[in-house]
């Protein structure tokens, strides 16, 4: 626990030093949450689709779009340290090797914390509603900081297999968009084509959106949000043991 915190510490100083990055990573999200909030503003006419702010429905989406989005260039910031020799010197050092993965997973965390908030303020500011209240936003903050380190993880672990950046894009660009429309981040489930409905069932994005939107209501079913989010919490615990698996196996390689 005293070493995850110093390197905590360590990547915290970076982050605070490059503030530009989080402005830089509010831009999309911005535009995604306005552009189509007022684009698409009138699909809830449509039947079945429930009706009310359209805005209001799509900012657990873009919420947790923007988290899987960030986190998953985490991979880049390890093949940085890997090709700096940054790394491997941490390898000689006494410090505990869960510790350097696990501060790279807080880290995420607090970037996805802040970015998921300044969203959920910009929306409110425009007019979007949460009648779950504050206990309906920190589930939604919760579920982006999950679905955050599934994909930070899952990129540190391709970062240090493969070490190569054009790997990383190509799966971010592979990743990003399917995952995204496929789950109920822009259009309700009963508008779906049955096969994209069974996928969703599937897609841990999805898992978020449902569990977040749930939380969000003006009478939350609970039960609606502790599956999802226990599958979430499964998923990233999983991935974060495959990525301190993979740092022992390149310790090995060194």
């Amino acid at each position: 626990m005293t070493d995850t915190l110093w390197m905590t510490h360590r990547r915290l100083q970076a982050f605070v030093r490059q503030p530009w990055y989080l402005v830089f990573t509010l831009i999309q999200p911005a535009i995604w949450l306005f552009l189509f909030g007022n684009l698409f503003k009138r699909i809830v006419e449509l039947p079945g689709f429930g009706g009310g702010s359209y805005l209001t429905y799509i900012v657990p989406g873009v919420v947790v779009m923007s988290a899987m989005s960030s986190n998953m260039w985490a991979g880049m910031g390890t093949m940085e340290e890997i090709e700096r020799g940054t790394l491997n010197r941490f390898l000689i050092a006494p410090v505990g090797r869960g510790a350097i993965m696990n501060a790279n997973v807080i880290e995420q965390a607090l970037s996805t914390s802040i970015q998921s908030l300044i969203i959920v303020l910009l929306a409110w500011a425009a007019g979007a509603t949460y009648e779950g209240g504050p206990a309906g936003v920190l589930v939604l903050i919760v579920m982006a900081i999950l679905l955050g380190t599934v994909f930070s993880a899952l990129s540190n672990t391709v970062g240090m297999l493969v070490r190569q950046r054009e790997t990383i894009i190509g799966l971010n660009t592979l990743l990003l968009l399917p995952l995204t429309f496929i789950s109920t981040t822009f259009m309700a489930e009963d508008l779906m084509p049955g096969w994209m409905q069974t996928l969703t069932n599937y897609n841990p994005v999805n898992w978020a959106v449902e569990a977040a939107r749930s939380a969000l209501a003006e009478n939350p079913d609970w039960g609606d949000v502790a599956t999802p989010a226990a599958a979430l919490l499964a998923l990233a615990m999983l991935t974060v043991w495959l990525s301190t698996r993979t740092f022992r196996t390149y310790q090995k390689s060194v």
